[in-house]
């Protein structure tokens, strides 16, 4: 059941882009602004609990309704609610969408259009030099893959509705940080709070990253993907969040294909869409067989 809610859901939301702005979910933001001011000067034990806290309040209504919902009227209901929750949950922009616009941004010289992609895409601040742009989107469409679509599929199948809203609160909590303080993977000393967002977030990030990681491998260059695993491997990062990040990046540059650059076309526009063909490619030739599989086989709902 949860596997075609899956496909219904992926399919349905490329007809919906009109409507992706009600995935921002701009009515949660004072409420998390208050749970960030009273877990401000918290203890990393205290944010970490309050942050929990948090999530659980607000998954829950969806949890009971799914738990209501589930075994009546031969699952339509369940099944419904299913799919309006993975609309809702993943992004909640676009990824694809925001590259293309990307992508016609550059080719029509449109910087101040660029810059304010890169932004949304970083979730910080873009960078200076114009190389440095190329490699801060490519690892942007990357990262951001799991964030917005792999993260969201994983927990999906494995806990229904709840599962998906569930990393869909936690990211919102990420993203309205990252947007109001300007915070990214780099930031030196970062504040308790910040770090039990990143905690916590990291761990629901982390399975469906090393899945993604490897199915970047295995939808691209394999060898490229895992040289490029194995030399991170000796000198990653200690904390745990931004390994995860650096590996989705180094993994999927990796794997990638760089093409000879056509006549015409700028750089930025032919390895973005590289990254996001890679992303592409994982999600339906990899993932979509690899679920549908163990559904079949009984592994999932």
């Amino acid at each position: 059941m949860n596997f075609v809610a899956l496909l219904l859901g992926l399919g349905i939301e490329r007809l919906l882009t009109n409507l992706f702005h009600l995935r921002e979910f701009r009515w949660l933001d004072p409420w998390i602004d208050r749970v960030h001011g009273r877990l401000a000067n918290a203890s990393m034990a205290g944010a970490v609990a309050g942050i929990c806290v948090y999530a659980f309040v607000a998954v829950l209504p969806v949890a009971l309704v799914a738990a209501m919902l589930s075994g009546t009227l031969l699952q339509i209901p369940y099944f419904v609610l299913a799919i309006v929750v993975l609309l809702l949950s993943l992004g909640p922009r676009d990824l694809i969408t925001e590259t293309n616009d990307y992508c016609a941004a550059v080719q029509d010289g449109r910087e101040e259009d660029e810059l304010r992609i890169i932004r949304a895409l970083r979730e910080g601040a873009a960078p200076p030099d114009s190389e440095a742009r190329i490699d801060a989107v490519r690892r942007a469409v990357f990262i951001q893959a799991n964030n917005r679509i792999f993260a969201v599929v994983f927990w999906f199948i494995l806990f229904g509705p709840t599962g998906a809203w569930l990393f869909r609160v936690i990211d919102l909590l990420r993203r309205r940080l990252a947007y109001e303080y300007l915070r990214d993977d780099s930031v030196a000393e970062p504040t308790s709070f910040i770090r039990a967002v990143r905690t916590v977030h990291g761990v629901l990030a982390w399975p469906s990253a090393h899945l993604l990681i490897l199915g970047y491998a295995l939808a691209g260059s394999f060898e490229g993907g895992l040289a490029a695993w194995r030399a991170y491997a000796s000198r990653r990062a200690r904390d745990f969040f931004v390994a995860t990040n650096d590996l989705l990046d180094l993994v999927g540059n990796g794997s990638s294909s760089q093409q000879p650059l056509p006549d015409g076309t700028p750089p930025a526009v032919v390895r973005v869409r590289e990254a996001m063909q890679l992303v592409i490619r994982t999600l339906w030739l990899i993932w979509a067989p690899v679920i549908a599989l163990l559904t079949l086989s009984d592994w999932l709902s």
